[in-house]
């Protein structure tokens, strides 16, 4: 516990020398890096988006890519293609842009619904398929994907199913008026940040702080806990898609991380209310009815937890 306590003082320690003042959102982003999840970073214009994106590649000793997704892009950019080699006859594999450790997804919503679907194998399942062959991307693998929800021109909304394959949604938010100074003066006096982020950590020990996580005890009362929550939401006249089994267990995973960033070896109640709404809200499928009444995935789930029993005893 105390090794990964360690390592998240020093990710956001490195990442706040670009990024002033989002802790909160540098700990959501290493709780999905350590539970092997896949964020979608949706924010307006102009607050960092990518350069988060970029900071947290450079913190950790990974490969990294950054896909600008356009129009243009075609699924064979994505996971790679087949070509003939003439010297042996033989059927060779080009690598494509998603075969590296962290995937930077820019803008993703700007791509046809047919390039967004190549991602869905490769962010479920760490593979890709090409003519028949799968091929195995390097781990540990997260994809950060970023899009703009005011921009609607030239846009390919993400379908439920692409959603559903990321861990988390998070947004970053304008800075305060003190941070705000603080990075205009940073740019002011000619600082680099971001060429000068060294890693703090190598890959293999991204996959071993993997493991602890899985180690986490979650009590049977825990368990209960996320599957009422989760047989409320498809209850609920508000929503006309709740949350899946896959939702589930990534709040089961994400409640696991956290508890272990708190110094506990053990699942608690507020571990899962910490993390439902940042793993949970952009599955939820709004009625057509909650759309009418302006009503919010924030506030229907809101509503979902208050009216699950929160179990008293979870070891």
């Amino acid at each position: 516990m105390q090794v990964t306590q360690r390592f998240a003082q020093l990710l956001t320690k490195n990442v706040g020398k670009v990024i002033v003042g989002k802790e909160k959102t540098v700990e959501l982003m290493m709780i999905a890096l350590l539970c092997r999840g896949h964020v979608l970073i949706e924010d307006v214009p102009g607050v960092g988006k990518t350069s988060l994106a970029s900071a947290l590649a450079r913190s950790l000793d990974c490969s990294f890519r950054r896909i600008q997704f356009t129009p243009d892009i075609t699924p064979s950019d994505i996971t790679g293609f087949s070509i003939a080699n003439f010297k042996t006859g033989e059927m060779e594999y080009r690598p494509g842009m998603v075969m590296s450790q962290i995937v930077l997804a820019d803008e993703i919503n700007r791509t046809s619904p047919k390039t967004q679907s190549s991602l869905l194998e490769v962010m479920e399942e760490g593979q890709v398929s090409v003519d028949g062959r799968t091929y195995a991307v390097p781990q540990p693998f997260i994809v950060l994907a970023t899009q703009n929800p005011v921009d609607f021109v030239g846009t390919y909304p993400l379908p439920e199913a692409q959603l559903d394959r990321f861990f988390m949604r998070i947004a970053i938010g304008y800075p305060s008026p003190e941070e705000e100074i603080d990075i205009l003066e940073r740019y002011t006096s000619g600082a680099r940040p971001m060429e000068e982020l060294r890693p703090i950590c190598t890959s293999g020990d991204i996959v071993l702080l993997q493991q602890e996580v899985e180690k986490v005890y979650s009590s049977k009362e825990v368990r209960a806990y996320i599957s009422a929550i989760a047989a409320a939401s498809r209850r609920t006249s508000a929503l006309q898609l709740g949350i899946s089994t896959r939702a589930a267990i990534s709040l089961l995973r994400a409640a696991q991380a956290y508890a272990l960033l708190e110094g506990r070896d053990y699942v608690a109640p507020e571990d899962v209310q910490c993390m439902a709404e940042p793993v949970l809200c952009h599955r939820l499928v709004l009625s057509p009815e909650a759309r009418m009444r302006n009503m919010t995935a924030e506030r229907i789930l809101g509503s979902v937890l208050n009216g699950v029993q929160v179990p008293v005893k979870v070891k």
